[in-house]
């Protein structure tokens, strides 16, 4: 019975102490004795690659995030965050070849590449983290794995507010009347 008591307050012990270096962990004693940051870098360039996919709309997101981890012994970690995103609909131009361009007479008929998610990405510098709860030693990993599932939620979102269909939209309002000006054709344009 008495191990069973020192067990027990051995265990609040440490949850106390887990506790109290939470609340602590944020204040840095040593940043009044700094003079500044130094950092060096070396760049070197990987690879050049030729883009042609052009950009027709982009949606903007904000997102309260609310993740949890689930813990088998202690309290279940969380966090929220508050994330800013973007997803941008795209067309890929290099996929038309000469096969897609047919004409009659005074019109030429286009035929575009599906509308595609070219891209979808968390802003990080407008987004923050609002609070996290017992997260205790893996507070990084917690707030890594929010904005992954908050990075997948913005493409997701993206797609059920009908990106691709706006996109399709801004490309034939956007290229026909280019393409008419400078053919000096009526264009026809499908997907």
């Amino acid at each position: 019975m008495q191990s069973l008591f020192r067990l027990f307050v051995f265990a609040l012990l440490i949850v106390g102490l887990i506790a109290f270096w939470e609340q602590i962990r944020g204040f840095d004693a040593l940043s009044r004795f700094r003079r500044g940051d130094q950092t060096a870098h070396t760049v070197v360039l990987k690879e050049i690659t030729t883009l042609g996919k052009l950009e027709l709309v982009k949606y903007t997101f904000k997102d309260i995030v609310e993740h949890e981890q689930l813990n088998l012994f202690l309290p279940n970690a969380n966090a929220v965050l508050i994330v800013e995103g973007e997803a941008t609909g795209c067309i890929d131009l290099t996929r038309i070849s000469a096969a897609d361009i047919t004409g009659t007479g005074d019109s030429l008929t286009i035929r575009l590449p599906k509308p595609e998610l070219c891209g979808w990405k968390i802003s990080h510098d407008r987004s923050r983290v609002y609070d996290t709860r017992f997260s205790f030693l893996n507070e990084a990993q917690l707030v890594s794995d929010a904005y992954r599932q908050a990075e997948r939620q913005i493409r997701q979102s993206a797609l059920n507010s009908g990106i691709l269909a706006q996109t399709r939209q801004n490309a034939e309002r956007i290229l026909r009347p280019l393409l008419e000006r400078t053919s000096g054709k009526k264009i026809g344009i499908i997907f």
